[in-house]
């Protein structure tokens, strides 16, 4: 059951208001303040989906990053490359995977400093199992359409090829 409305009014469009008033109109400052509160609000409900796997969303993403590699393996490095996160963050999210039992890691033959995460059969089964709850939430996004969640993307696009996250073809 959705937690009751406890302001009668929007509070970011308030913000946006008195901020014109003080300082004039700019419209990033109501665009990114609701996209911080949709951050918030969005990774509240993944969180709460994945929470009964002992997951949280950063260790789902992990775990599927894995599922998606040929052999269900890669190096720590690319973990974070692919993630975009720190490497103390990596290390951080495989190190909680591996003590539930959903990730093994070992030394890297092709790189003799390097390390290697695995994901499990155990944490394959999780994986599955949280995926399938978190579609059925449509990923917190069920309040849009197929066509909205395509045009969030390519809104949110733009920001992603500045902040050089990938090359664009």
């Amino acid at each position: 059951m959705p937690k009751p409305l406890s302001l009668p009014f929007d509070p970011i469009a308030r913000a946006d208001e008195l901020w014109q008033q003080r300082w004039g109109p700019v419209p990033s400052m109501g665009a990114i303040t609701s996209i911080m509160r949709a951050q918030q609000i969005l990774l509240a409900e993944v969180d709460a989906v994945v929470k009964p796997y002992g997951l949280t969303f950063a260790r789902y993403e992990a775990l599927v990053l894995l599922t998606f590699s040929k052999a269900g393996e890669l190096p720590m490095s690319k973990i974070g490359e692919r993630l975009m996160v720190h490497p103390t963050s990596v290390t951080n999210t495989v190190d909680r995977l591996v003590r539930s039992g959903l990730v093994s890691k070992r030394p890297n033959p092709n790189d003799g400093r390097g390390t290697l995460a695995s994901i499990t059969d155990k944490g394959r089964d999780v994986v599955e199992a949280a995926t399938r709850d978190l579609v059925a939430i449509d990923f917190g996004l069920g309040v849009y359409d197929a066509e909205e969640c395509g045009e969030i993307f390519a809104m949110l696009r733009p920001l992603r090829v500045a902040a050089r996250d990938f090359e664009e073809k």
